[in-house]
């Protein structure tokens, strides 16, 4: 009986261990985001699927990513990356 307890025990550890270190080597959420937005600035402009490594984004950050890579496309953001809605006012005018 003891040698079982023990084998037991050890076999949970080192379920523990390894079950401890494959979750340290997933990517974390900021990872995945920051390569969701680079995949975004590298898909062409006629590629209307969603980049397989946005796969782990939630829907609404990728959505607000999408529209953010969006406007910036358009030129509708200042030199700060901000959104300026002069420049969208003065875009629709020209049209």
């Amino acid at each position: 009986m003891r040698r079982t307890t023990l084998l037991a025990i050890l076999a949970a550890a080192l379920l523990l261990i390894g079950g401890g270190a494959w979750w340290l080597s997933q990517p974390s959420y900021d990872d995945k985001v920051n390569a969701c937005a680079a995949a975004l600035k590298d898909k062409p402009k006629n590629v209307k699927e969603k980049p397989g490594a946005c796969g782990g984004v939630k829907e609404d950050d990728y959505d607000a990513m999408l529209m953010s890579h969006v406007i910036d496309e358009l030129g509708w953001t200042d030199g700060d990356g901000n959104f300026d809605e002069n420049k969208m006012i003065e875009d629709s005018l020209d049209q």
